[in-house]
C-alpha cells in the first residue's frame, strides 16, 4: 500500500479516533492500536450515487407482464425483455428515442450480472422522503441512524487515520456528499470536495508547477511566516480563529498539505498525459504512472464528468490517498464528444450519454431513462471493479478484495402506466431498494422481494434473509447492514444486527 503520510501524523490522527472509540469499551491505548491495525487492513467504500431515483423494478427486480394480474397497467415488462439470471432479473433495451429526444441507444444490464453476480446483493427498503436532497442525505446517513454520521464518515473514521485525504467527494452539489451532523469527529473524517476531478490534482501542491517561483526553502519560510505570525495576529483570526471551519482550513494547509506534497500526489493523480493541450512538462510536471491504464478504462475522462470522477476515484484508492470516494452522474446532459442536439434531426447510437437531470428524466420517459442511466452506472462500476481487481493490495489480495460499491439512490419511481404503454412518465415513490457489490456482502442474493401485482417491494428477516411479506426495511437497517459489512463498529448506536447482509456473519 502506497502513499500514507508521516508516522507522527498517523499517530496523532489515531489518537483522536482512539479517544472517540474508548467510549465503546476500549482504553485509549487499545483503541489507538485497533486504529493502527485497521489502517493496515482497510476496507474501501465507493458510493456510486444515482441522482433522480434508480428504480429496482426497472432492473434487478423487474417483473414480466404475464407474471402480474395487472401486467398492462403497472410497470411490468414484455416477457421477451426480462432475463432471469439466478436471483436477479435484467433488462436489455434498445430505443430510438428518449421521450421527446431523438436519441438512439442500446442499454445492457445482463452483462454486469453475468460478470459480477457473485458479489451483487439487492436489498429492498422504503424511504422516508421524496425530496431529492433530503432523500440523498438519508441514503448515506440512514436517516441519522448513528449520531448523524454518514457512511463515508464512518468509513474514514474507522480506516482513514494516516491517509492523506481519507474521504473525497467527486460529485458535488448533492445530498450524497453533505457532511453528517456529528460534530465530534476528527477533522480528517469529513469529506473533501474535488469540484473538477480532471484538474483537482493541480491543487495538491502549492509550489510544484509554478513557473518563476522562488526557491523551495524561501517558499516554505514564507508559508511559516504566514501561518505562525501574520495570520494568527490578524483581526480576522482574532475574531474567527477558533471556529470549526477555520480549524479545518488550518489542518488542510498545515501538516495535511505537507503530507500531500511529500507524497507527490500532483503527479500520482494526474489523469492527463503531457500534450500541447496540457503542457505538463513545460511546467515541470508529468502524468500519473497509471495514467494510460486509467485512460484506457475511462477514455472519455477529459469531457465526461462521470468518467473523470471514476478515473480519479481509482487512483485515490490505489495510491493510498483515500478510503472512501463518492461519485455519480450529475444533473447535466452529456453528449458523446463532437455530438449535440443540433438541428434536431436525431442523435446517432450512443450520442446522448447522460440524460438531463439524470434518472429524474424518468418524469418524461421512465423505461428509456432507467435503461440508459442504469447502463451508465453499471458500466462505470464494472470498469472500477476491473481496475481494482487488476492491482494487488497486499499478500496476493487485490484492491477489490477490500472494496464495496454502494449504489445510493434517492427513492423509487411510481409503478402505474397507461394501459400497454411502452413510453410513459413516472413520479417519485418511497418504495424501492439498493444494489451493493462487494466481496463482504451476501452476494448472489436478493433480500426481500416484489409483489408482482403492485410492483411494490417487501422486506426480509434481518437474521436469515428470508422474504417477509408486509415488512418494509428501514433506512437505519440498511445503513447498519452496510456499516457492519464494512467491519465498522457502531458502539452505543443501537443499530439492528443485519446479519443477512453479510457474507461472513
Amino acid at each position: 500500500m502506497n502513499g500514507n503520510w508521516s508516522r507522527r501524523g498517523f499517530l496523532r490522527s489515531a489518537g483522536v479516533g482512539g479517544a472517540l472509540m474508548a467510549a465503546g469499551g476500549l482504553t485509549p491505548a487499545q483503541a489507538a492500536e485497533q486504529q493502527r491495525e485497521r489502517a493496515k487492513n482497510p476496507r474501501f467504500l465507493i458510493v456510486l450515487s444515482a441522482f433522480g431515483g434508480a428504480n429496482l423494478v426497472d432492473s434487478f427486480l423487474s417483473v414480466r407482464e404475464t407474471e402480474s394480474r395487472n401486467g398492462q397497467v403497472v410497470n411490468a415488462y414484455p416477457d421477451s425483455l426480462v432475463q432471469t439470471l439466478g436471483d436477479f432479473r435484467a433488462i436489455d433495451l434498445q430505443s430510438k428515442r428518449i421521450g421527446a429526444i431523438p436519441a438512439s441507444f442500446t442499454a445492457n444490464q445482463s452483462n454486469f450480472v453475468k460478470a459480477h453476480g457473485r458479489d451483487m446483493m439487492v436489498v429492498t427498503h422504503t424511504g422516508t422522503s421524496v425530496n431529492h436532497f433530503v432523500a440523498q442525505m438519508r441514503s448515506i446517513n440512514g436517516n441519522a441512524a448513528w449520531k448523524g454520521r454518514t457512511l463515508q464518515e464512518a468509513t474514514a473514521l474507522t480506516y482513514g487515520a494516516g491517509y492523506p485525504i481519507p474521504n473525497v467527494h467527486l460529485v458535488n452539489g448533492t445530498g450524497f456528499t453533505e457532511w453528517g451532523s456529528d460534530t465530534s469527529l476528527p477533522l480528517y473524517a469529513y469529506g473533501e470536495r474535488a469540484p473538477t476531478p480532471n484538474l483537482w490534482p493541480l491543487s495538491l501542491d502549492g509550489y510544484k508547477g509554478v513557473k518563476g517561483a522562488p526557491a523551495r526553502d524561501l517558499f516554505e519560510r514564507a508559508r511559516k511566516l504566514r501561518n505562525e505570525q501574520i495570520d494568527p495576529n490578524s483581526a480576522f483570526f482574532g475574531t474567527f480563529g477558533q471556529s470549526e471551519r477555520i480549524r479545518h482550513w488550518n489542518t488542510l494547509r498545515g501538516e495535511s498539505l505537507r503530507g500531500v506534497e511529500a507524497s507527490d500526489l500532483i503527479t500520482k493523480l494526474m489523469l492527463f498525459p503531457d500534450s500541447p493541450a496540457m503542457p505538463l512538462a513545460a511546467h515541470g510536471l508529468s502524468g500519473s504512472a497509471l495514467g494510460q491504464k486509467v485512460r484506457d478504462a475511462f477514455p472519455n475522462y477529459d469531457f465526461d464528468p462521470l468518467e473523470s470522477q471514476a478515473a480519479l476515484a481509482f487512483l485515490l484508492l490505489r495510491y493510498g490517498v483515500s478510503v472512501t470516494v463518492t461519485l455519480g452522474p450529475d444533473g447535466g446532459a452529456v453528449f458523446k464528444k463532437g455530438v449535440s442536439l443540433g438541428s434536431g434531426e436525431g442523435l446517432g447510437e450512443g450520442g446522448l450519454v447522460n440524460t438531463p437531470i439524470s434518472f429524474d428524466f424518468s418524469h418524461q420517459a421512465n423505461r428509456e431513462v432507467q435503461a440508459l442511466m442504469w447502463d451508465r452506472v453499471l458500466r462505470t462500476a464494472d470498469r472500477l471493479i476491473t481496475l481494482l481487481k487488476s492491482e494487488e493490495f497486499q499478500d496476493g489480495e487485490s484492491f477489490w478484495d477490500h472494496s464495496m460499491i454502494y449504489v445510493a439512490t434517492e427513492f423509487g419511481r411510481t409503478r402505474r402506466r397507461p394501459s400497454g404503454a411502452m413510453t410513459f412518465g413516472s413520479g417519485h415513490d418511497l418504495n424501492n431498494g439498493s444494489l451493493i457489490i462487494s466481496p463482504f456482502v451476501n452476494g448472489g442474493r436478493v433480500l426481500g422481494g416484489v409483489d408482482p401485482d403492485t410492483l411494490l417491494t417487501y422486506g426480509f428477516d434481518p437474521e436469515t434473509g428470508r422474504p417477509e411479506l408486509g415488512r418494509n426495511m428501514t433506512e437505519p437497517e440498511i445503513y447498519s447492514g452496510i456499516a457492519h459489512a464494512l467491519g465498522i463498529d457502531t458502539p452505543g448506536a443501537g443499530l439492528p444486527d443485519m446479519r443477512a447482509m453479510r457474507r461472513r456473519a
